[in-house]
């Protein structure tokens, strides 16, 4: 075995021991010790691979979007990345409907969330709920980067913002509008992903 397939099956045996580690608990922090030790490699094994945890972190979410999500289109390099991205939040928005469907789920989350002090059990789902919903728009920003459309680093800012945009938009869909909520939400939209784009 030449050091470039040991290198190789070092890496892949890190990347399994954190798919395995997040797979059983999907709160669970990637720590180097943790991880390098499921893998049977040294940490400065895992450090030569992953200098740091966040690129350990996003090597797993590319990984796990990919085999979970293989036709996102977030990977439709005939777009530019303005668009896949704008095309990306649409998805979420999506389920959401519009005026009564849109009421509806505002109703409902209002109710089980915001209406009362929430539980241990809400507080719990809601709280997987919103790093689902996290770990998807960091994994688009995370093949952005990649692919050199996104400046490097990490991109909790950016997530937060366009979470906070999604959100604004999916409870405008329940209220009643004069304009075209399509045309208001896609320049929206656009706005939210060129401030992300062009920092």
């Amino acid at each position: 075995m030449t050091q470039d397939d040991e290198g190789t099956g070092s890496r892949e045996r890190i990347l399994a021991a954190a798919a395995a580690m997040f797979a059983e608990d999907v709160t669970v922090r990637l720590s180097v010790r943790a991880v390098a030790a499921r893998a049977g490699v040294s940490t400065g094994s895992l450090r030569f691979h992953f200098p740091t945890q966040r690129a350990l972190q996003d090597a797993l979410l590319t990984r796990i979007y990919a085999q979970v999500f293989p036709d996102s289109p977030i990977h439709d390099r005939s777009l530019p990345a303005r668009d896949r991205l704008v095309n990306c939040l649409r998805q979420v928005l999506a389920p959401a409907g519009v005026g009564e469907q849109a009421r509806e789920a505002w109703t409902k989350a209002y109710q089980t969330y915001i209406a009362s002090d929430p539980t241990e059990d809400v507080r719990a789902a809601y709280l997987a709920m919103e790093q689902g919903g996290w770990r998807s728009v960091e994994y688009w920003l995370t093949v952005l980067a990649d692919e050199g459309a996104l400046p490097e680093g990490d991109h909790a800012r950016r997530v937060k913002f366009l979470l906070t945009v999604l959100n604004g938009l999916s409870i405008e869909r329940a209220l009643p509008a004069e304009d075209s909520i399509l045309r208001s939400e896609t320049e929206t939209l656009y706005m939210a992903v060129d401030c992300v784009l062009n920092p």
